[in-house]
Protein backbone atom coordinates (compact mmCIF):
# COMPACT_ATOMS: atom_id res chain seq x y z
CA UNK A 1 0.00 0.00 0.00
CA UNK A 2 2.89 2.38 0.66
CA UNK A 3 3.82 2.25 -3.04
CA UNK A 4 0.61 4.06 -4.07
CA UNK A 5 0.79 7.82 -4.61
CA UNK A 6 -1.77 9.95 -2.77
CA UNK A 7 -5.34 10.03 -4.06
CA UNK A 8 -7.64 13.00 -3.59
CA UNK A 9 -10.94 11.22 -2.97
CA UNK A 10 -13.12 14.33 -3.22
CA UNK A 11 -12.77 17.27 -5.58
CA UNK A 12 -15.05 19.21 -7.91
CA UNK A 13 -15.09 20.98 -11.23
CA UNK A 14 -17.88 23.05 -12.74
CA UNK A 15 -18.88 25.38 -15.55
CA UNK A 16 -21.16 28.19 -14.44
CA UNK A 17 -22.86 28.38 -17.85
CA UNK A 18 -24.29 24.92 -17.25
CA UNK A 19 -26.58 26.70 -14.76
CA UNK A 20 -27.67 23.79 -12.58
CA UNK A 21 -25.64 24.56 -9.46
CA UNK A 22 -28.42 26.03 -7.35
CA UNK A 23 -26.16 26.60 -4.35
CA UNK A 24 -23.31 28.26 -6.27
CA UNK A 25 -24.10 31.97 -6.36
CA UNK A 26 -22.07 35.20 -6.57
CA UNK A 27 -22.31 35.39 -2.77
CA UNK A 28 -19.66 32.65 -2.73
CA UNK A 29 -17.21 34.93 -4.48
CA UNK A 30 -13.99 32.94 -3.83
CA UNK A 31 -15.34 29.94 -5.77
CA UNK A 32 -17.84 31.56 -8.14
CA UNK A 33 -15.85 30.85 -11.29
CA UNK A 34 -15.35 28.08 -13.82
CA UNK A 35 -13.17 25.31 -12.42
CA UNK A 36 -11.55 22.65 -14.60
CA UNK A 37 -9.78 19.40 -13.79
CA UNK A 38 -6.52 21.00 -14.89
CA UNK A 39 -6.99 23.69 -12.23
CA UNK A 40 -7.28 20.97 -9.59
CA UNK A 41 -4.11 19.38 -10.94
CA UNK A 42 -2.20 22.64 -10.45
CA UNK A 43 -3.18 22.58 -6.77
CA UNK A 44 -2.74 18.87 -6.10
CA UNK A 45 0.34 17.92 -8.13
CA UNK A 46 2.90 19.67 -5.85
CA UNK A 47 1.84 17.27 -3.09
CA UNK A 48 2.37 14.16 -5.18
CA UNK A 49 -1.34 13.59 -5.82
CA UNK A 50 -1.63 11.79 -9.13
CA UNK A 51 -5.32 10.94 -9.23
CA UNK A 52 -8.64 11.81 -7.71
CA UNK A 53 -12.36 11.24 -7.49
CA UNK A 54 -14.52 13.89 -9.12
CA UNK A 55 -17.73 14.45 -7.14
CA UNK A 56 -21.06 15.93 -8.25
CA UNK A 57 -22.03 19.47 -7.34
CA UNK A 58 -25.47 19.65 -9.01
CA UNK A 59 -28.58 17.56 -8.51
CA UNK A 60 -28.95 16.68 -12.19
CA UNK A 61 -28.16 13.65 -14.25
CA UNK A 62 -26.85 16.02 -16.92
CA UNK A 63 -24.01 16.97 -14.60
CA UNK A 64 -23.16 13.32 -14.09
CA UNK A 65 -22.67 12.99 -17.85
CA UNK A 66 -20.60 16.19 -17.80
CA UNK A 67 -18.33 14.76 -15.10
CA UNK A 68 -17.95 11.45 -16.92
CA UNK A 69 -16.88 13.41 -20.00
CA UNK A 70 -14.21 15.11 -17.88
CA UNK A 71 -13.04 11.67 -16.77
CA UNK A 72 -12.87 10.50 -20.36
CA UNK A 73 -10.68 13.50 -21.19
CA UNK A 74 -8.32 13.22 -18.23
CA UNK A 75 -6.79 9.99 -16.92
CA UNK A 76 -6.05 11.68 -13.56
CA UNK A 77 -9.79 11.43 -12.85
CA UNK A 78 -9.82 7.92 -11.44
CA UNK A 79 -13.52 7.91 -10.67
CA UNK A 80 -16.72 9.94 -10.62
CA UNK A 81 -19.42 10.18 -7.96
CA UNK A 82 -22.54 11.32 -9.76
CA UNK A 83 -26.22 11.98 -9.13
CA UNK A 84 -29.44 10.37 -10.28
CA UNK A 85 -33.08 10.90 -9.36
CA UNK A 86 -33.41 7.99 -6.98
CA UNK A 87 -37.19 8.42 -6.76
CA UNK A 88 -37.73 8.20 -10.52
CA UNK A 89 -39.83 5.18 -11.52
CA UNK A 90 -37.00 4.05 -13.78
CA UNK A 91 -34.21 4.87 -11.31
CA UNK A 92 -32.76 1.31 -11.34
CA UNK A 93 -32.49 1.37 -15.14
CA UNK A 94 -30.92 4.83 -15.05
CA UNK A 95 -28.38 3.69 -12.49
CA UNK A 96 -27.54 0.58 -14.49
CA UNK A 97 -27.05 2.68 -17.63
CA UNK A 98 -24.74 5.15 -15.88
CA UNK A 99 -22.79 2.34 -14.25
CA UNK A 100 -21.81 0.98 -17.65
CA UNK A 101 -19.26 3.78 -17.73
CA UNK A 102 -16.17 2.33 -16.01
CA UNK A 103 -15.32 5.59 -14.25
CA UNK A 104 -18.66 5.89 -12.44
CA UNK A 105 -17.84 4.74 -8.91
CA UNK A 106 -20.66 6.14 -6.78
CA UNK A 107 -23.80 8.24 -6.46
CA UNK A 108 -24.64 11.06 -4.07
CA UNK A 109 -28.06 12.42 -3.24
CA UNK A 110 -27.62 15.86 -1.69
CA UNK A 111 -29.13 14.88 1.65
CA UNK A 112 -27.86 17.99 3.43
CA UNK A 113 -30.21 20.09 1.29
CA UNK A 114 -33.34 17.99 1.92
CA UNK A 115 -35.50 19.24 4.79
CA UNK A 116 -36.56 15.77 5.92
CA UNK A 117 -33.60 14.25 7.76
CA UNK A 118 -35.15 10.78 7.30
CA UNK A 119 -35.70 11.17 3.54
CA UNK A 120 -33.23 8.45 2.65
CA UNK A 121 -35.18 5.87 4.69
CA UNK A 122 -38.39 6.00 2.64
CA UNK A 123 -39.30 2.62 1.09
CA UNK A 124 -39.62 4.15 -2.38
CA UNK A 125 -35.82 4.49 -2.53
CA UNK A 126 -35.15 0.79 -1.95
CA UNK A 127 -35.09 -0.17 -5.67
CA UNK A 128 -32.49 2.50 -6.43
CA UNK A 129 -30.33 1.48 -3.48
CA UNK A 130 -30.58 -2.16 -4.53
CA UNK A 131 -29.48 -1.18 -8.05
CA UNK A 132 -26.46 0.58 -6.57
CA UNK A 133 -25.49 -2.61 -4.75
CA UNK A 134 -25.94 -4.67 -7.90
CA UNK A 135 -23.78 -2.25 -9.87
CA UNK A 136 -21.06 -2.07 -7.21
CA UNK A 137 -21.51 1.65 -6.59
CA UNK A 138 -20.62 3.55 -3.43
CA UNK A 139 -23.22 5.64 -1.62
CA UNK A 140 -21.62 8.99 -0.75
CA UNK A 141 -23.56 10.34 2.22
CA UNK A 142 -23.53 14.14 2.05
CA UNK A 143 -24.96 14.66 5.52
CA UNK A 144 -24.89 16.81 8.61
CA UNK A 145 -24.77 15.60 12.21
CA UNK A 146 -28.57 15.38 12.41
CA UNK A 147 -28.54 12.66 9.75
CA UNK A 148 -26.08 10.31 11.45
CA UNK A 149 -28.60 8.18 13.40
CA UNK A 150 -30.54 7.65 10.16
CA UNK A 151 -27.38 6.62 8.34
CA UNK A 152 -27.00 3.83 10.91
CA UNK A 153 -30.54 2.68 10.11
CA UNK A 154 -29.84 2.88 6.37
CA UNK A 155 -26.71 0.76 6.73
CA UNK A 156 -28.58 -1.84 8.76
CA UNK A 157 -31.32 -2.07 6.13
CA UNK A 158 -28.88 -2.29 3.24
CA UNK A 159 -25.93 -4.19 4.65
CA UNK A 160 -24.36 -4.75 1.22
CA UNK A 161 -24.39 -1.06 0.27
CA UNK A 162 -20.87 0.36 0.39
CA UNK A 163 -21.03 3.75 2.04
CA UNK A 164 -18.82 6.70 2.92
CA UNK A 165 -19.67 9.70 5.11
CA UNK A 166 -18.65 12.86 3.26
CA UNK A 167 -16.81 15.61 5.14
CA UNK A 168 -17.13 13.82 8.50
CA UNK A 169 -20.82 14.81 8.48
CA UNK A 170 -19.92 18.52 8.57
CA UNK A 171 -19.84 19.36 12.29
CA UNK A 172 -20.15 23.09 12.97
CA UNK A 173 -16.57 23.55 14.07
CA UNK A 174 -16.82 27.35 13.99
CA UNK A 175 -19.48 27.12 16.73
CA UNK A 176 -17.55 24.47 18.65
CA UNK A 177 -20.10 21.72 17.98
CA UNK A 178 -18.87 18.47 19.52
CA UNK A 179 -21.83 16.50 20.87
CA UNK A 180 -23.85 14.64 19.79
CA UNK A 181 -21.64 14.56 16.69
CA UNK A 182 -18.68 12.91 18.44
CA UNK A 183 -20.73 10.09 19.96
CA UNK A 184 -22.75 9.58 16.78
CA UNK A 185 -19.57 9.20 14.74
CA UNK A 186 -18.46 6.46 17.12
CA UNK A 187 -21.83 4.79 16.69
CA UNK A 188 -21.70 4.94 12.88
CA UNK A 189 -18.20 3.50 12.93
CA UNK A 190 -19.09 0.77 15.39
CA UNK A 191 -22.44 -0.31 14.00
CA UNK A 192 -21.80 -0.06 10.25
CA UNK A 193 -19.07 -0.83 7.72
CA UNK A 194 -19.07 2.76 6.43
CA UNK A 195 -15.94 4.68 5.63
CA UNK A 196 -15.54 8.38 6.46
CA UNK A 197 -13.92 11.12 4.42
CA UNK A 198 -11.38 13.31 6.12
CA UNK A 199 -12.41 16.34 4.10
CA UNK A 200 -14.41 19.55 4.38
CA UNK A 201 -13.42 20.28 7.98
CA UNK A 202 -11.63 23.55 7.31
CA UNK A 203 -14.70 24.92 5.59
CA UNK A 204 -16.78 24.11 8.66
CA UNK A 205 -14.30 26.05 10.80
CA UNK A 206 -15.23 29.33 9.15
CA UNK A 207 -13.30 31.71 6.88
CA UNK A 208 -9.53 31.62 7.38
CA UNK A 209 -9.44 29.40 10.47
CA UNK A 210 -6.31 29.38 12.59
CA UNK A 211 -3.80 26.56 12.17
CA UNK A 212 -4.90 23.54 14.16
CA UNK A 213 -8.53 24.67 14.40
CA UNK A 214 -9.84 21.38 13.03
CA UNK A 215 -7.33 18.96 14.56
CA UNK A 216 -9.58 17.84 17.41
CA UNK A 217 -12.36 16.91 15.00
CA UNK A 218 -10.03 15.23 12.54
CA UNK A 219 -8.50 13.10 15.28
CA UNK A 220 -11.98 12.08 16.42
CA UNK A 221 -12.69 10.83 12.90
CA UNK A 222 -9.48 8.84 12.97
CA UNK A 223 -10.16 7.42 16.43
CA UNK A 224 -13.72 6.47 15.50
CA UNK A 225 -13.15 4.81 12.13
CA UNK A 226 -9.55 3.70 12.37
CA UNK A 227 -6.82 4.25 9.82
CA UNK A 228 -8.24 1.71 7.34
CA UNK A 229 -11.71 3.33 7.03
CA UNK A 230 -10.72 6.98 6.72
CA UNK A 231 -10.35 8.42 3.23
CA UNK A 232 -8.61 11.74 2.57
CA UNK A 233 -10.06 14.33 0.23
CA UNK A 234 -9.55 18.02 -0.41
CA UNK A 235 -13.08 19.18 -1.27
CA UNK A 236 -11.32 21.64 -3.56
CA UNK A 237 -12.30 24.26 -4.68
CA UNK A 238 -14.98 24.59 -1.96
CA UNK A 239 -11.98 24.41 0.36
CA UNK A 240 -11.00 27.89 -0.84
CA UNK A 241 -13.82 29.38 1.23
CA UNK A 242 -11.56 28.69 4.21
CA UNK A 243 -8.01 28.22 2.96
CA UNK A 244 -5.72 26.74 0.36
CA UNK A 245 -5.02 23.21 -0.82
CA UNK A 246 -1.55 23.47 0.73
CA UNK A 247 -3.02 24.54 4.08
CA UNK A 248 -5.38 21.57 4.21
CA UNK A 249 -2.56 19.26 3.23
CA UNK A 250 -0.51 20.61 6.14
CA UNK A 251 -3.45 20.32 8.56
CA UNK A 252 -3.93 16.71 7.47
CA UNK A 253 -0.34 15.83 8.31
CA UNK A 254 -0.91 17.12 11.85
CA UNK A 255 -4.07 15.01 12.21
CA UNK A 256 -2.23 11.90 10.99
CA UNK A 257 0.96 12.58 12.93
CA UNK A 258 0.67 9.54 15.19
CA UNK A 259 0.20 7.05 12.34
CA UNK A 260 2.96 4.88 10.97
CA UNK A 261 3.89 5.10 7.29
CA UNK A 262 1.61 2.24 6.25
CA UNK A 263 -1.49 3.63 7.92
CA UNK A 264 -0.77 7.11 6.66
CA UNK A 265 -0.51 5.78 3.11
CA UNK A 266 -3.84 4.03 3.61
CA UNK A 267 -5.62 7.23 4.61
CA UNK A 268 -3.94 9.27 1.88
CA UNK A 269 -4.69 6.91 -0.97
CA UNK A 270 -4.94 3.21 -0.33
CA UNK A 271 -8.35 3.36 1.32
CA UNK A 272 -9.79 5.41 -1.54
CA UNK A 273 -8.60 2.74 -3.97
CA UNK A 274 -10.23 0.04 -1.86
CA UNK A 275 -13.50 1.92 -1.34
CA UNK A 276 -14.06 3.00 -4.93
CA UNK A 277 -12.30 0.08 -6.63
CA UNK A 278 -9.93 2.47 -8.41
Amino acid sequence: MTSFPPVDAHFHCWQLARDDYGWLTPALAPIYRDVAVKDWQVQSAPHGVQGGVLVQAAATEAETHFLLAQADANPRVLGVVGWVDMLAPDAPARIEALARHPRLKGLRPMLQDIADAQWILQPALAPALHAMVECGLVFDALVKPVHLPHIVTLAQRHADLRMVIDHAAKPDIAAGQWQPWADDMLRVAGETQAYCKLSGLMTEAGPKPEAGAVTRWGKRVLKSFGARRVVWGSDWPVLELAGSYAQWWSETQEILATLDVVDRAAVMGGNARDLYWL
